[in-house]
């Protein structure tokens, strides 16, 4: 009896998980699609917006080392992730 039991939980549980597995990939690709775009867009306004502040304030009498090497931390990892955009866009038109 608990091994009929456990053969029919196990089968549930294989059909319910394919099932699963399907729909969630088809949900992850297709947020995955639609976030890459977002990200980017979102990604270069910050980068355009840190940029403009860094030489904004390099003019004004607030500017200091301090508020250099800060703007620079944020600066330096979103120009990579402006580049990491770009290669992608570039392989992704080279691609189709």
């Amino acid at each position: 009896m608990l091994s009929s039991m456990l053969s029919t939980v196990s089968s549930t549980m294989s059909a319910t998980s394919t099932m699963s597995a399907a729909s969630t990939t088809s949900v992850v690709s297709t947020f995955a699609t639609i976030g890459v775009s977002e990200i980017s867009v979102v990604s270069v306004i910050c980068l355009i917006a840190l940029l403009s502040a860094s030489e904004i304030l390099s003019a004004s009498s607030h500017w200091n080392k301090r508020l250099a090497t800060m703007l620079n931390l944020a600066i330096v990892p979103m120009v990579l992730t402006f580049f990491l955009i770009v290669g992608f866009k570039v392989i992704e038109v080279v691609g189709a």
